[in-house]
């Protein structure tokens, strides 16, 4: 797991945290930074998903040599 994986999974929890609180306080604007958060989270942790994937296929292409 990556720093991107890592920073993308705290930015959705803070993201749903801004949300929950927009939501309750009928905050829209908060509730839309919140939900915008969590996409980029979600973007971000995908990112790293793919790094860890293609950093996962060359080690094993070095370790079939």
């Amino acid at each position: 797991m990556n720093e991107d994986r890592i920073k993308g999974s705290a930015e959705q929890a803070k993201g749903k945290v801004k949300e929950v609180a927009g939501k309750a306080t009928g905050d829209e604007k908060l509730k839309r930074s919140g939900q915008a958060d969590q996409v980029a989270g979600k973007v971000r942790n995908t990112v790293g998903g793919v790094k860890d994937a293609l950093k996962d296929a060359e080690d094993r292409k070095e370790d079939s040599h």
